[in-house]
């Protein structure tokens, strides 16, 4: 169970585990202000987590998750560097599986280290990697990194990169991004309203939150895009190399190190796969047999920005990953107010990982 005292003693033991490689126990309130996470997310939210009114402190969220309060309080702690973990409920909305729990322990480990991010990422897989030593599983790992450094390198407007970057965690959408920026080709319904000689022609009267000024802006933002060259095919083509990477992570690093030649935009974020595979060499992770995918994290973990993997059991693919984690610098700076720390952490569910235990 998600919540039985068996859970709670796992919970513990890695919770102690993590302590002793120095980290801090936090504890998070388990009710948050939803207006942090509405900013972060937007109305997504919503589908996901439990939120509720309070006549004083308004919309509030049962926690779904502690990266956001942990990184809120280290921000206005200041504390540099320093690791947190934490062991505690998180809730989830279930809208399609009814045997999935909407209610589970988490255990989680944070480093908070600019000094070198490549050490700290194999400190904190190999401290999840730990935690999970005696159990039937394997690693997946990825770098969302190299796909928005691959992005903000692609020869077009700096509005068609913000779009592809905002929606790299929606494959769908990105890839229907892709195409259309690639063929040039302007939706039939866009491509009338653009010919119109005056948009706001057969428009009515102004309804809904935006104003004409704001549509207009929008209507000339459409006519720039429009008129831009499209995506070349080559572009499109090495985008299309690194998403569909899955091998061994050192047959990866030789892949990206071609890609670089053609796409030097990636070459920093390579370097920053190899200090890591290095770094994870020297906790003693068996690196040759890692598993990386190109396109790892875009469906699941969506406020990662480099690292990121997962533990997954060996014998059982329909089974829920036991441990996630990953890199999330971006994160901290729209919590710090600009002000940006380097940050990576993990957590792992103790009633998952029972469950491989005893089965």
């Amino acid at each position: 169970m998600p919540t039985s005292p068996e859970t709670l003693t796992e919970a513990r033991r890695l919770r102690d585990l993590f302590v002793a490689k120095g980290a801090l126990v936090f504890k998070a309130d388990v009710l948050q202000s939803a207006d942090t996470l509405l900013d972060l997310y937007g109305e997504d939210i919503r589908a996901r987590a439990y939120l509720t009114s309070d006549p004083l402190r308004g919309e509030m969220v049962l926690r779904p998750d502690f990266t956001v309060p942990v990184v809120q309080m280290h921000m206005q702690a200041h504390a540099d560097p320093a690791r947190y973990t934490y062991a505690g409920k998180v809730f989830r909305k279930q809208e399609t599986d009814e045997t999935r729990a909407n209610e589970y322990v988490q255990v989680g480990y944070e480093v908070f280290d600019g000094q070198n991010p490549a050490s700290a990422d194999a400190e904190v897989f190999a401290a999840i990697a730990e935690g999970l030593a005696d159990l039937p599983v394997r690693a997946a790992t990825g770098d969302i990194g190299v796909l928005m450094a691959a992005v903000r390198g692609l020869r077009t407007t700096d509005a068609r990169k913000a779009a592809l970057l905002r929606h790299i965690w929606r494959p769908g959408r990105f890839r229907a991004l892709m195409k259309r920026f690639g063929s040039g080709e302007v939706p039939p319904a866009r491509a009338s309203l653009l010919a119109a000689d005056d948009p706001f022609g057969d428009a009515g009267a102004d309804i809904g939150l935006r104003s004409r000024k704001e549509v207009a802006a929008r209507i000339e933002a459409l006519r720039a895009d429009a008129a831009a060259a499209p995506i070349a095919a080559e572009e499109i083509a090495l985008i299309d190399a690194i998403l569909g990477l899955r091998e061994t992570a050192p047959n990866v690093l030789s892949a990206l190190r071609d890609i670089a030649v053609d796409m030097p935009a990636i070459a920093d974020a390579v370097a920053g796969l190899d200090a890591r595979l290095d770094a994870m060499t020297d906790r003693g992770v068996d690196v040759a047999n890692l598993e990386f995918e190109g396109s790892y994290g875009r469906t699941s973990l969506e406020y990662y920005d480099g690292f990121v993997f997962g533990f997954y059991a060996t014998d059982r693919p329909e089974h829920p990953p036991v441990a996630t984690g990953g890199r999330y610098d971006a994160l901290t700076a729209r919590l710090g107010q600009g002000r940006a720390v380097p940050a990576v952490g993990g957590v792992i569910r103790p009633d998952l990982a029972l469950g491989l235990r005893t089965c």
